[in-house]
C-alpha cells in the first residue's frame, strides 16, 4: 500500500487520490487464485463496497475448481467477465453463462445459494468480482438476479479519446449526450464504468459529490486528478470527495474500472458469506443456512 497525504477535503472540485492500494494474492472457492484489492489488510472496505477481487490466469489450474455451491446473505455480488466463460446456477432457478464482456449483478438479500463454475478447460480467464453492501432495510429482501449480455452494455466515445463501457449509472458526454447502463434498481445508485484510454487521451466525468469512489487500473498506467497522481497497473486509487473525476494517459495507454456509490453509514458485521448489521443477525443467518431455510 502507498498512502497519499490527505488534502483538505471539499465537496466541489476534482477528486484527488487519497490512498493507493496494492492487492494481496490469495485464493477462494475451490482454489481459484486471485488478487484481493478491497477486503484485505490494506483496505478492509470502502462503504458501501465490501470486497473487490481481480482474477486472471492463462493456467487452468488457477481457476478450474471454480466456485462450487455456497450461500450469501445481506449484500450483492457483481461479476464482470473480461475473458473466459463461467456458468452461474442458484437455488432460485436462475442460470446464466458469463462470457467475455458480460456482467452478473446478484442481490443475495435474505439468502441465496449459488455456484459459478468455469466452462473451459484451457485458455485465459479474467475479470472482477465486487461485493456491494445492502442497506439494513433491504438485507432480507427477496433475492434478485440480473444477467447482462455483452451486447446490452453500451459504449460511449468521448471527445477526449476515451471509450467507456457503461455498466451501471449514466455517462454524460460534453455535448449532453447521455448513455445509461443496463443495471437497474440498486439501492446505492451505483456508477460502474470500464474506461479505455489510448496514449494521450483523457477522461473527465461528473460524480455525485456525496458518493464514495475508486478506480482500479488493470492495464497500463494513468494520472489522476489535478495533481496528476501516477496510478499504475494493479493500483486501486481511493478518491477524495469532489464532484468530478479527471484521468489522463500521457505516457501509455490505460484501462481501468471506475466505481462509485452512496455510502450507507451503517454497522457492518461480516462472517464469511454473510454481511449483516449485528452479531445476532449473523448467528441467525448461519442457523437459517444450516437448517435449510435458504429457499
Amino acid at each position: 500500500m502507498r498512502s497519499m497525504k490527505r488534502h483538505e477535503q471539499t465537496v466541489a472540485g476534482t477528486r484527488e487520490v487519497v490512498q493507493l492500494v496494492r492487492g494481496q494474492a490469495t485464493s477462494d472457492g475451490d482454489g481459484v487464485r486471485l488478487t484481493r484489492v478491497i477486503g484485505g489488510r490494506a483496505l478492509g472496505e470502502l462503504d458501501p463496497f465490501l470486497l473487490l477481487d481481480e482474477f486472471g490466469s492463462d493456467s487452468a489450474a488457477d481457476y478450474i475448481g471454480g466456485f462450487p455451491s455456497h450461500p450469501h446473505r445481506g449484500f450483492e455480488t457483481v461479476t464482470y467477465m473480461l475473458e473466459g466463460r463461467m456458468r452461474h446456477r442458484d437455488n432460485q432457478g436462475n442460470e446464466g453463462l458469463l462470457v467475455a464482456g458480460s456482467v452478473q449483478w446478484m442481490t443475495a438479500g435474505r439468502g441465496i445459494i449459488h455456484s459459478e463454475m468455469p466452462e473451459q478447460e484451457a485458455g485465459r480467464m479474467r475479470g472482477f468480482q465486487l461485493w456491494v453492501n445492502l442497506p439494513a432495510k433491504d438485507k432480507m429482501t427477496a433475492p434478485r438476479y440480473q444477467d447482462i449480455a455483452p451486447e446490452r452494455i453500451p459504449l460511449a466515445r468521448t471527445a477526449g479519446g476515451a471509450e467507456v463501457r457503461v455498466i451501471a449509472g449514466e455517462h454524460i458526454d460534453a455535448d449532453g449526450t447521455a448513455t445509461r447502463g443496463p443495471v437497474s434498481g440498486i439501492a446505492i445508485d451505483p456508477l460502474y464504468f470500464d474506461v479505455s484510454l489510448s496514449k494521450g487521451a483523457r477522461f473527465e466525468h461528473a460524480l455525485a459529490a456525496d458518493h464514495n469512489a475508486f478506480l482500479y487500473v488493470f492495464e497500463g498506467q494513468a494520472q489522476v486528478g489535478d495533481r496528476a497522481t501516477a496510478v499504475v497497473r494493479g493500483d486501486l486509487a481511493v478518491l477524495a470527495p469532489g464532484d468530478r473525476v479527471r484521468v489522463t494517459a500521457p505516457a501509455a495507454a490505460a484501462r481501468f474500472i471506475l466505481v462509485a456509490g452512496a455510502p450507507l453509514g451503517e454497522p457492518v458485521v461480516k462472517y464469511g458469506p454473510f454481511v449483516m448489521n449485528t452479531r445476532a443477525q449473523i448467528v441467525q443467518a448461519v442457523d437459517d443456512y444450516s437448517s435449510g431455510r435458504f429457499t
